[in-house]
């Protein structure tokens, strides 16, 4: 309820170092003593996790690194005994944290699920998470070319606008069409999800491919023809790269989700 209710923030510790964005290489271990879990390892780029009031952590309970079978998820508050955050500074200054376990002991009513069975649930939240970001990724390209249409439209060169000039209307006309491509893609993608369709992991892919290529394709095209000020903390322009490069590199860069369509689609 504290969590719907926005009171509390709940923040998920899954990404490992080397893990490549696969979310069943796992190295945290969590071992039985009794009726207690012990916890060693360590999470990165954890999103809020320096602000949140509790945390899910993927650890493994059976298996090796790299098996499907054997994580476990585990609900542990930021007062543990051995667990420590430390905070991150991200270039799009989203709070992110270094979270770090050391023995961290937790009861078995920590378990959040079934037992060596965490992976398919993560799995699902992060590809829900991914059709959230890329929508908004989508937002971000298309104010930032929004904003820059109306710059192209008032900056004057030579006596005319900048936007008469035919090279910037091809540059404008490729951005826009990217714009649109990936409406669509995150469209498909979030009917997807509220349908429960079982393509949903493929639209996923899709969607966050084509935006990141796209997001980035339009910010900097934005600095480009802002020319000078784009080029400055002051602007918003350079915001919006940053973010742009962020977002690409979170649940799953652009190559790791072509590599992931192309798995499910049998190449």
């Amino acid at each position: 309820p504290g969590i719907t209710s926005g009171e509390k923030i709940l923040a998920v510790a899954y990404q490992e170092a080397r893990s490549r964005y696969d979310l069943h290489r796992v190295t945290t271990q969590a071992s039985a003593e009794g009726d207690e879990w012990r916890l060693s390892g360590e999470k990165i780029q954890v999103l809020d996790g320096q602000n949140a009031d509790a945390l899910i952590v993927s650890a493994r309970t059976a298996g090796e690194q790299n098996d499907q079978d054997g994580i476990t998820l585990f609900l542990i508050t930021p007062d543990t005994p051995g667990l420590s955050i430390r905070p991150q500074t991200r270039v799009d200054s989203r709070a992110a944290a270094l979270v770090t376990l050391v023995g961290v002991k937790v009861g078995a009513a920590s378990i959040v699920g079934t037992p060596d069975q965490g992976l398919q649930p993560l799995s699902r939240i992060v590809d829900l998470a991914t059709v959230g970001l890329s929508a908004e990724m989508l937002g971000g390209m298309s104010q930032i070319f929004d904003d820059t249409l109306e710059y192209l439209k008032t900056r004057e060169q030579f006596g005319v606008a900048i936007g008469s000039f035919q090279a910037l209307k091809h540059r404008a006309a490729k951005v826009f069409m990217e714009i649109e491509l990936c409406r669509s893609s995150v469209m498909a993608a979030a009917n997807a999800a509220d349908d429960g369709d079982a393509d949903l992991a493929l639209l996923v892919s899709l969607a966050k491919a084509r935006c990141s290529d796209a997001f980035i394709l339009a910010t900097n095209e934005s600095v480009q023809m802002y020319a000078g000020i784009g080029m400055t903390d002051e602007h918003d322009a350079g915001f919006y790269l940053k973010r742009a490069r962020a977002t690409e590199m979170t649940f799953g860069d652009t190559a790791w989700h072509r590599d992931r369509w192309a798995r499910l689609r049998g190449y």
